[in-house]
């Protein structure tokens, strides 16, 4: 049987780690063709050692006529290609759906998607529980709330730092405001809650609430899910990011797989 072709956008840490769960046997019925990035010497030496071919853009990526397309890159990259993945023929596996968080892109995407019968799968990154969020949502109308505990060192680069936030001693609010509010602001630290708010009550309609808290390490969300028929509350904390590229490999798993979880 003919191996499915998978190709990579993005060379860094979380597709590196998607690279090497495949050469390690996690992705048998896969064999990986191309990757391309930001950086095209940083693509060659990703492909020279994961033995697969560099890509300059995305028009040469789709010459490989990939089966899956897995982005590990950024929200403008999911803004500029997807539609010609898709139009190419290609599943596309996310990880920046911030992008999602603008309706019409979305539309438009999930139309593309459909007229060439080719589906987009959003990977949970961090998060998890999307089963229960989008069941609760088609029972009945619901009201959705994601707080996340950050490191003050996290946000330096952000919008969301202020001057004393490294030094302060106890746990501090730096946003509220809906997630389609918060991915304006943080476009790489924020995707998992519009993953959420997807699944659940939609990004307009989902609150977050973001904390720095002095001394913490790593990711902590509690989503909150009210409804007449279910409650529910989820909390997860990841202490790096690899769970992401873990999240890429379990939805290609479950791509091929009879039985899906």
């Amino acid at each position: 049987m003919d191996k499915l072709k998978l190709a990579l956008i993005g060379c860094g840490k979380l597709n590196e780690i998607v690279a090497k769960a495949l050469k390690d046997g996690y992705l048998p019925e896969y064999e990986l063709v191309a990757v391309m990035g930001k950086d095209y010497d940083r693509a060659k030496a990703f492909a020279e050692h994961h033995g697969c071919m560099p890509c300059a853009d995305i028009n040469e990526l789709m010459a490989f006529k990939p089966d899956f397309v897995a982005e590990a890159a950024s929200v403008k990259s999911i803004q500029d290609y997807s539609e010609t993945v898709l139009n190419g023929r290609s599943n596309l596996v996310v990880l920046s759906i911030g992008a999602f968080a603008d309706q019409e892109f979305y539309e438009r995407v999930k139309n593309t998607a459909a007229r060439n019968n080719r589906r987009v799968y959003i990977a949970s990154g961090a998060v998890g529980g999307f089963d229960i969020l989008r069941t609760a949502a088609l029972m009945s109308p619901i009201t959705a709330s994601i707080s996340a505990q950050k490191a003050p060192g996290s946000l330096y680069h952000s919008p969301l730092y202020k001057d004393g936030l490294l030094e302060i001693t106890k746990r501090e609010q730096v946003f509220t405001g809906t997630t389609k509010e918060a991915i304006a602001i943080l476009p790489t630290k924020v995707n998992v809650a519009v993953a959420i708010a997807l699944a659940s009550a939609g990004p307009e309609n989902t609150i977050m609430n973001i904390d720095a808290v002095p001394g913490f390490e790593g990711d902590e969300y509690k989503i909150e899910i009210q409804g007449e028929e279910i409650r529910t509350e989820l909390n997860i904390y990841s202490r790096t990011s690899k769970v992401a590229a873990w999240s890429v490999v379990a939805v290609l798993q479950n791509a091929v797989s009879p039985i899906v979880f």
